[in-house]
């Protein structure tokens, strides 16, 4: 048996609208969905497709501490690594040719040899060209020469001696100020093929000697005593590195030792 509606035919449900616009992307109740818009796809109003946003560039200030801190570091060790090349150079030089860049030497080796030759030794005062003297004849003793400093004058036929043996002989006036005598005894005093005395009648404050070798300066400060001995020191031996300095006579005193060993009358 059937059971029919009230009425007469079925109805079918009546949709009440609530007024309420469907969400944004869903279809309306009841709709359906159609195909989604390609991207790109013309706007309303018949105007195309949107262009894209260029980004804005936002200007900022260089970091220019770092800049120039990196640049700072980078001169630096340009300059390190080219005077590292430049005395690497200059210490390849052969030791006289970088004795004659000093400012001021006397290469009397090149300018005076002869006043520099002797046959042998002699005994009693002698008389030399240059003073002090740089070489030539000589006594048979030498004056000790270990990092001696004698504080007064000494025997020039005995230094002349220990310039053959390789010896720098650092003369200076009697009155030169006692904190310059002691900075020259600072460069002298145990360094062996080094003495230190004072000399009378200097044209300038302080004198080096090497054999066949000169330089004077006016100040113990000067760098140019340095160089003189680095390069000088041992190098200007006649008779080689292996020359001795010691056992030499140690007595102060401008006549040559067996004069100053005779009695008195």
């Amino acid at each position: 048996m059937s059971i029919s509606t009230p009425g007469g035919p079925e109805r079918r449900p009546t949709v009440v609208s609530t007024g309420k616009k469907p969400a944004a992307g869903r279809p309306a109740s009841g709709a359906k969905a159609g195909p989604a818009k390609p991207a790109g796809s013309p706007r309303a109003g018949g105007k195309g497709p949107r262009k894209p946003i260029t980004p804005v560039k936002v200007s900022q200030g260089r970091a220019w501490g770092p800049i120039a801190l990196f640049v700072a570091v980078g001169v630096l060790a340009a300059g390190i690594i080219g005077y590292g090349a430049w005395a690497s150079f200059q210490g390849a030089k052969p030791w006289d040719k970088r004795a004659n860049a000093i400012d001021g030497i006397v290469n009397i080796r090149k300018s005076d040899p002869d006043s520099l030759k002797y046959e042998a030794h002699k005994a009693g005062p002698l008389t030399y060209k240059y003073s002090p003297p740089v070489g030539g004849v000589h006594n048979a003793t030498w004056q000790n020469c270990m990092g001696d400093v004698y504080d007064a004058p000494i025997a020039s036929e005995h230094a002349v001696h220990s310039l053959e043996h390789g010896a720098v002989w650092i003369t200076y006036r009697p009155d030169l100020p006692q904190d310059q005598v002691a900075k020259l005894a600072g460069k002298v005093r145990g360094v062996e093929k080094m003495l230190l005395s004072p000399y009378e009648g200097l044209d300038k404050p302080i004198s080096l000697q090497a054999w066949g070798y000169q330089l004077k300066v006016d100040n113990a400060d000067d760098s140019r005593i340095d160089e003189f001995i680095k390069d000088l020191r041992v190098n200007a031996s006649v008779e080689g590195p292996t020359a001795l300095c010691n056992t030499g006579i140690t007595a102060t005193g401008t006549t040559p030792r067996e004069l100053q060993q005779q009695p008195t009358q």
